[in-house]
């Protein structure tokens, strides 16, 4: 086992991190940005090492000066977090060339599922079922014309270097697939450098479901059931629950056992999950992310495991310490993302927070970074803490977390507390009746001027 790990992160994943290696005897060390030095990781860690300026590029996101702080300080692996460098091969291939362990998957598998289309063509050779689309990228708006007619519209053509919804955009016939087409390869080209683009069917009303897989990189995988990401505002996630309340016991077992079958397959190891939508009881493959998720809580409570201790058992050459039939779910659990933001246009709220007060209790847990007298700074993304709540059944969830809401307490910064409120009262919300659209919508006739 490893006696000392750097966390390459920030915020509330660093926490996270820090905490289960104490538990385990394991020593750790944090990285900061300047603008970080009394961010609440750097006082919780054992050690810490200033990487760079504010600036994520100069710091979080900058390979040398983690590698250097791994060498200086003797760590022997780094946890990545999500965000940042948790899904960049070349990092995981630079500390491997370092002797410094990456508790997550290997940089093939990285690289493979960072590719979109690489993604799906692996996928369906894994017996993954995925949207029926293109054949790779569509070089030019003629080959596009051909797709879109072939499997038929509306489509969607996305980014294939892509994430967070940039480079995405929807043709819902012919004569909008010109301006959807070119707008997409111009915003691909600016956010990642890389204008292609891939186009698949685009689905009416589907949910967003991820199945939740872990490998022991020996051959040996399995899946913890799925999580409901469907509440999203321009694509990014703001309400996930498990189990999914469209999802059978039936479905479960079927898609579950397809990815882990596939993940074992290649030989992965640690956390990742596969995302799919889901439509009329058939899933359709989106993406794999080759990481911890910022919802893996809600599958934690369900299943009472620890993913961050597993994953760091794994990386150091131990096996997974649950088997496929060890795994029940114990009743259901709902998290909510709690972002520095003014409603109701989401607008980005950094600030001193004055008072700050977790809610406690029974089948509660917050996970934050935040302390009263804590500045929170400009340069970083607006999540400030994660809210997760486990009951015996959904409704007993949905009634703890509105008892959780009004315990939070995040004095002197607007946060998107008012949000979750306003959701708890909605039928649609209590009755688990959503898509991916449903949120959009609603905010549109909530806020409309």
């Amino acid at each position: 086992m490893f006696e000392k790990i750097l966390i390459a992160n920030r915020g509330e994943i660093a926490l996270r991190v820090i905490r289960a290696a104490r538990e385990m005897g394991i020593k750790s060390v944090a990285v900061h940005s300047t603008a970080d030095a009394d961010a609440m990781h750097v006082r919780m860690a054992d050690e810490s090492v200033c990487i760079g300026p504010a600036s994520s590029t100069q710091s979080y996101l900058n390979k040398a000066a983690i590698i250097s702080a791994c060498e200086i300080t003797g760590a022997q692996a780094v946890h990545p977090g999500y965000g940042f460098l948790s899904e960049n091969a070349a990092f995981a291939q630079a500390l491997e060339d370092h002797g410094i362990t990456f508790i997550g998957p290997s940089a093939e598998h990285i690289r493979i599922m960072g590719d979109k289309i690489t993604a799906k063509e692996t996928a369906k050779e894994l017996g993954i079922p995925v949207v029926p689309g293109s054949d790779g990228g569509v070089p030019d708006y003629e080959t596009a014309q051909g797709v879109a007619e072939g499997i038929g519209y509306p489509v969607i053509i996305k980014a294939t270097a892509g994430g967070g919804g940039r480079g995405m955009k929807v043709a819902k016939n012919a004569a909008e697939l010109e301006v959807a087409f070119r707008t997409a390869r111009s915003e691909a080209k600016a956010a990642f450098g890389n204008d292609e683009v891939y186009i698949e069917k685009y689905l009416q009303k589907p949910r967003h479901i991820e199945i939740q897989v872990f490998g022991d990189g020996k051959g040996k995988a399995v899946h913890l059931g799925e999580r409901d990401c469907s509440l999203q505002r321009r694509h990014q996630k703001v309400f996930e629950e498990a189990p999914g309340p469209a999802i059978t016991p039936k479905m479960r077992a079927e898609i579950g056992a397809i990815c882990a079958n596939a993940v074992a397959k290649i030989n992965y190891i640690g956390a990742g999950t596969i995302e799919f939508l889901y439509e009329d009881g058939k899933f359709y493959f989106i993406e794999m992310n080759t990481r911890l998720q910022v919802e893996h809580p809600v599958t934690e409570a369900i299943f009472g495991v620890d993913l961050v201790r597993e994953q760091i058992r794994v990386a150091a050459g131990l096996p997974m310490s649950f088997a496929q039939e060890e795994l029940e779910i114990n009743g259901h659990a709902i998290e909510v993302r709690i972002n520095a933001e003014r409603l109701p246009n989401f607008a980005p709220c950094p600030g001193k927070v004055r008072v700050f007060h977790a809610p406690g209790g029974l089948g509660v847990r917050m996970d934050s970074a935040l302390y009263g007298g804590y500045s929170i700074p400009p340069y970083y993304d607006s999540l400030i803490g994660k809210l997760i709540v486990h009951g015996r059944d959904r409704p007993e969830a949905l009634a703890r977390l509105k008892r959780a809401l009004g315990e939070l307490i995040i004095d002197g910064i607007d946060t998107s507390v008012p949000l979750f409120h306003m959701l708890l009262a909605e039928p649609e919300i209590q009755n688990g009746d959503y898509n991916i659209h449903w949120l959009e919508k609603w905010l549109a006739a909530q806020f409309a001027e």
